[in-house]
C-alpha cells in the first residue's frame, strides 16, 4: 500500500502569502504522511486548513497529529483543522517536548483557543479528539508494520523529530533544531541514518547563521552535510525563511543540489512517494 507524503506549508516563523512566494509556498508547517490507511499529520502550522478541506473531501475519517513543538507557527492552523469539528472524525494529537506537567499538550492548545486570543473553545470541536504526551526518543507503535521513533531536538522550549517507518521505507522529519558548527548532532544522525527521505530545517544560510545562534534553526548546508554522513537517500529542504522569497530559495535549491544530487526544496502541494 502506498507510503505518501504531501507538503501543506513548508514556511517558517510566520505565513507569508505574497507574490513573491508562489512558487514555494507561503503557509507554515504541515505535512502529511501516508502510510497504508494510516494518515499522520506532522505540525499545525497554517497549511493544516488546506489539509483539513482536503481529507473531508477524501472521506478520511481518523489521523494522528506528530506535534514537534508549540511553537506558534506549528499550532496556529489547529483551530481552523475543520475535521475535528465533524463528530465522524477521530483525532489523536501526540507531543514529545512537553510531559504531563501543567496539563500536557492539551492544556497548551486549549489556550491557545481561549479567550481573549480566539472566539471558539477547544471543547467545540465535536470530532473525536484525544492528546497524547509522550517523551522525545520513545518508539510509537501504530498500525501493524507501522513505526514511529522519535527524537529530542534542539530547540528553544524543546522539540522532537519523527521517523516513519512503513513497508520497508522511512522518511524523517527533522524541525526544529539548531546545530553546532563543526559539531553534527550525532542524536540528528542516528535518527536519519540511511533513511529514503529527510525532511530538515533549513531555515538559514551558512553566512546568515552567526547571527541567529539561539534562534534554534539550521541551514541548508548543514542539512546536506548531515545527509551526507548518515546516508540518506533524498533530502528536502523545509521551513524556509519568509524573507527568502521564491528567487532565493531557488538559488539555494540549485546550489544544495549540485553538492547532494537529488535534493529539492518542498514546495506546497508537492507530493512524493516512497518505497
Amino acid at each position: 500500500m502506498a507510503f505518501a507524503v504531501k507538503f501543506w506549508g513548508v514556511r517558517g516563523s510566520i505565513a507569508c502569502p505574497s507574490p513573491d512566494h508562489m512558487v514555494y509556498g507561503g503557509n507554515t508547517s504541515c505535512v502529511e504522511v501516508r502510510a497504508g490507511d494510516h494518515v499522520f499529520i506532522l505540525d499545525a502550522g497554517t497549511g493544516i486548513r488546506g489539509l483539513g478541506r482536503d481529507l473531508l473531501q477524501r472521506g478520511v475519517q481518523a489521523a494522528t497529529l506528530l506535534l514537534t513543538h508549540t511553537h506558534l507557527d506549528h499550532i496556529n492552523g489547529f483551530p481552523f483543522f475543520a475535521p475535528a469539528f465533524s463528530p465522524n472524525f477521530a483525532l489523536r494529537i501526540m507531543a514529545g517536548h512537553l510531559g504531563v506537567k501543567n496539563g500536557g499538550i492539551r492544556a497548551v492548545l486549549a489556550s491557545q483557543m481561549d479567550n481573549p486570543t480566539f472566539p471558539v473553545p477547544l471543547s467545540a470541536m465535536r470530532g473525536t479528539v484525544s492528546f497524547d504526551d509522550f517523551r522525545a526518543g520513545d518508539t510509537l507503535t501504530f498500525a501493524p508494520g507501522v513505526v514511529v521513533r522519535t527524537a529530542p531536538l534542539n530547540h528553544p522550549n524543546g522539540s522532537t523529530a519523527y521517523r516513519i517507518e512503513y513497508g520497508g521505507a522511512s522518511v524523517c522529519y527533522v524541525t526544529d533544531t539548531e546545530h553546532v558548527p563543526g559539531k553534527p548532532d550525532q542524536v540528528v544522525l542516528d535518527l536519519i541514518a540511511g533513511a529514503d527521505m529527510v525532511m530538515y530545517d533549513t531555515t538559514y544560510t551558512d553566512a546568515e547563521f552567526p547571527e541567529k545562534v539561539g534562534w534554534g534553526h539550521s541551514t541548508w548546508q548543514e542539512a546536506v552535510r548531515l545527509s551526507k554522513l548518515a546516508g540518506v537517500k533524498n533530502l528536502v529542504l523545509f521551513h524556509h525563511e519568509p524573507d527568502h522569497d521564491d528567487t532565493f530559495m531557488a538559488g539555494v535549491e540549485a546550489q544544495a543540489a549540485a553538492l547532494l544530487p537529488g535534493t529539492i526544496a518542498a514546495r506546497e502541494g508537492m507530493e512524493l512517494i516512497l518505497g
